[in-house]
């Protein structure tokens, strides 16, 4: 460094701070809220989860108009949820799990497990709702019922559980982790907390993207991203249209590439035309459920 008037080096003047610098520096240290450490055991409890995902971008112009077209309240999570869960029962085998025996099981009906946002004593949590019997459903009733939970999340099944258990479980070594193996396996319990699930990040973020997800006990889970305005060819011209990007996460464990496939191609078409829009799933003989167009 060149000396300027005389002066070495370590007598050179360094500019001073701005005020906000010299502000008072610090940490706070606040108990781990109870209900984030259900979440850590949730996770750990997906580490045997073998995750295979997809990601599709699908045009949900249609299905935009259709809900703003509707007399009655329907949200666009309920739409996807919906959807979904009618794709599922005509591919059962992608919300299929092991038993305690090694044995596979399928259900026969689709409950889906989507979270709601709701402020509880230790701030904001995202609550897991059940919504049971989803694929043969209305996208309002589903509405009704998501609204329902959100304001006032004591009013399901898993509020009160948090509420009365939740402080007191995570209190107590390997009791959480103890009830997400047994989740696991158990038949009986995915009646409760069914086998699918769908989570909607996009509508906390601006513009396009698609969300990855940790594994969960849930053999299916569907990731509602971002979605945006793009050029797409329709009827061999290009128009504007409104695409979602989606992220779909299967267990390899139990299902292989093919007929994952079939299962996205299958969710892209009832998503695209707004099937769960037009008329309400019709239960079959077997379980499975189909739905009709207008």
């Amino acid at each position: 460094m060149r000396r300027k008037h005389g002066m070495t080096p370590d007598r050179v003047r360094r500019p001073t701070p701005p005020a906000a610098a010299r502000r008072p520096r610090g940490v706070d240290v606040r108990p781990f809220p109870s209900n984030r450490r259900l979440v850590i055991a949730a996770v750990r409890a997906g580490r045997h989860m073998a995750a295979m995902h997809s990601l599709v971008d699908l045009d949900v112009t249609t299905a935009r108009i259709l809900l703003e077209r509707s007399t009655q309240p329907a949200s666009f999570t309920a739409f996807i949820v919906a959807s979904v869960a009618r794709a599922a029962a005509a591919h059962p085998q992608v919300h299929a799990y092991r038993n305690w025996r090694g044995r596979l099981v399928r259900h026969r009906h689709v409950d889906v497990n989507t979270l709601v946002e709701v402020t509880t004593p230790q701030g904001l949590f995202t609550l897991p709702h059940v919504l049971h019997d989803a694929d043969i459903r209305d996208v309002r009733d589903l509405t009704a019922e998501l609204r329902a939970a959100k304001r006032d999340y004591a009013t399901t099944d898993t509020g009160r559980l948090l509420d009365r258990f939740g402080t007191t479980m995570t209190r107590l070594p390997g009791v959480v982790p103890t009830m997400y193996a047994v989740l696991a396996r158990s038949v009986r319990l995915r009646r409760l907390t069914g086998t699918v699930a769908v989570t909607a990040v996009g509508m906390f973020g601006a513009g396009g993207g698609f969300g990855i997800a940790p594994p969960s006990l849930m053999p299916l889970q569907v990731v509602i991203g971002g979605a945006t305005q793009r050029p797409r060819v329709v009827d061999e011209r290009i128009e504007v249209r409104d695409v979602l990007d989606l992220t779909i996460t299967f267990d390899h464990n139990v299902i292989d590439g093919a007929p994952a496939a079939r299962f996205v191609a299958e969710l892209r078409h009832i998503i695209e035309n707004a099937e769960v829009m037009r008329a309400p799933a019709v239960g079959t003989s077997d379980g499975r459920t189909t739905g009709t167009t207008e």
